[in-house]
């Protein structure tokens, strides 16, 4: 059967765009193969204008099958939920994914498609995906079979039993009455990071403040040298290299440190969600990444991106821990060996460094400036969790995964990991209940407590492993 497919090919020119390019010719050589004709413009398409434009070329050429979103790196969801809703055919993701070399994360494809099956799950939207590099084996299969329309897929999130626990009860307690402080507003395109502060005190008696970006930059840029001094003799215990990056930057970042304890102190927070980009890079001029670290490490958890929901979630397996909890991103799930990457930029506690590596202080991989955390974090059962809107149901998402000693997936803060299902499932139902893009984790098996506290707030918890 003949196939016409309409494609646009969406990236961001932060990351490696050489690399994107040749990833681009190469997906367009595979379609080719696949006996799959193609329409639309075929640059890279880097905002919402060269979309709209991408969509009309599209339409100008005539009847398409299916309408490609080609995720050649990560992007918001802005220009995916555009096309989506102009689509007038069935509309389908592809994602390719990168070796785990050790150096930048080049493309960071499949975190872009988590962040838009999840945008398209809130709409309403049904979509085909893929995840495959372009010369996987049986790939022409895979590509014709996206024109076929998205099957609904009743979601497998499951209501559970109340029972007694000591240690939910004990959590729950401590978060009744407490704060998250957000600095400044999540992203645009980032729907993943909205959050309900009606929810968060209906749930958990919790309460949300806000603080302007610009109030923390000017606690920055007014703090007393001494301290900033001190908190950087404090990090040189810790990190290896902190001579070897920009030293105006460096002093900066200790700066947000600084001002980051004095608005969690002001606020009475127990944790934090923060605006790390694009402000802090071009306004202030260094990255937020390794302060959020510290931050992690002193147990006042801070997420990156606003997302005020995963700050609760790590606040939750913090306190069921009693250790500094993370944030990341997956970004990488490989059938092949059954495993899958946690990764962020530098944002891990220095806590969860694996004691065979060493703790270096580096620079943001797209915007090359300091300060964040790399090393690899320390192998151990971990339990994942989220407080979820996927398709506009609140759930509670939990997983519990094995890190294994692996060499260093991509610069920054990385675990590889080993679920309790394959990795291909756990993948399949990311995407096909929209998740969100950011999970929290600790170490130690939580999920029965987490479970009964999903009970205790009348959720569904959607089991991943």
């Amino acid at each position: 059967m003949s196939l016409t497919y309409g494609v646009a090919v969406l990236a961001r020119p932060t990351f490696d765009v050489p690399f994107a390019e040749d990833m681009k010719t190469r997906a367009f050589a595979a379609l080719e193969a696949a006996g799959i004709r193609t329409v639309g413009p075929r640059e890279l398409l880097f905002d919402r204008a060269a979309a709209e434009q991408a969509i009309a070329d599209i339409r100008a050429a005539g009847p398409i099958d299916l309408l490609l979103i080609l995720q050649i790196t990560f992007t918001d969801a802005t220009m995916t939920v555009k096309l989506a809703k102009e689509a007038t055919t069935p509309i389908a993701i592809w994602a390719v994914p990168e070796p785990r070399n050790g150096g930048r994360l080049r493309l960071n494809a499949y975190c872009g498609l988590n962040l838009a099956a999840h945008a398209l799950g809130r709409a309403g939207v049904p979509h085909g995906w893929l995840y495959a590099a372009p010369d996987a084996p049986d790939l022409s299969a895979s590509l014709r079979a996206l024109a076929t329309p998205a099957a609904a897929v009743p979601t497998r999130a499951r209501p559970m039993p109340v029972a007694a626990d000591a240690a939910a009860e004990r959590v729950l307690a401590a978060m009744r009455g407490a704060k998250i402080t957000v600095v400044g507003k999540h992203p645009d395109g980032f729907d993943t990071c909205e959050y309900d502060e009606d929810l968060l005190f209906n749930l958990a008696g919790m309460r949300v403040e806000t603080v302007p970006l610009g109030q923390l930059f000017d606690k920055a840029r007014a703090m007393d040298d001494a301290r900033v001094g001190a908190a950087r003799a404090g990090a040189a215990q810790e990190l290896e290299g902190l001579d070897a990056v920009d030293q105006e930057q460096l002093d900066r970042s200790f700066r947000v440190f600084c001002a980051l304890e004095d608005v969690q102190r002001e606020s009475s927070a127990k944790g934090l969600a923060v605006r790390c980009w694009p402000e802090m890079f071009t306004e202030y001029g260094c990255a937020a990444c390794g302060p959020m670290a510290m931050m992690n490490q002193k147990q006042v958890p801070a997420a990156c991106e606003a997302d005020v929901h995963g700050s609760l979630s790590q606040l939750l397996l913090q306190e069921l821990a009693g250790e500094p909890a993370w944030m990341a991103d997956l970004v990488d799930i490989t059938p092949a060996d059954d495993t899958a990457v946690l990764w962020h930029c530098g944002l891990a506690p220095i806590s969860m460094r694996d004691p065979e590596a060493h703790a270096e202080a580096t620079i943001h991989t797209n915007r090359r400036m300091p300060l964040l955390h790399q090393f690899p974090i320390k192998p151990g059962r971990v339990t994942l969790a989220r407080l979820s809107r996927a398709r506009n149901e609140t759930k509670l998402m939990i997983a519990a995964a094995e890190v294994i000693r692996a060499p260093m997936a991509f610069t920054g803060c990385s675990g590889t990991v080993r679920f309790g299902r394959p990795a291909a499932e756990v993948g399949r139902t990311i995407m096909e209940e929209g998740l969100e893009h950011h999970f929290a984790l600790a170490y130690g098996d939580h999920k029965a407590a987490l479970k009964a506290i999903a009970a205790r707030w009348n959720l569904p918890v959607l089991e991943l492993a």
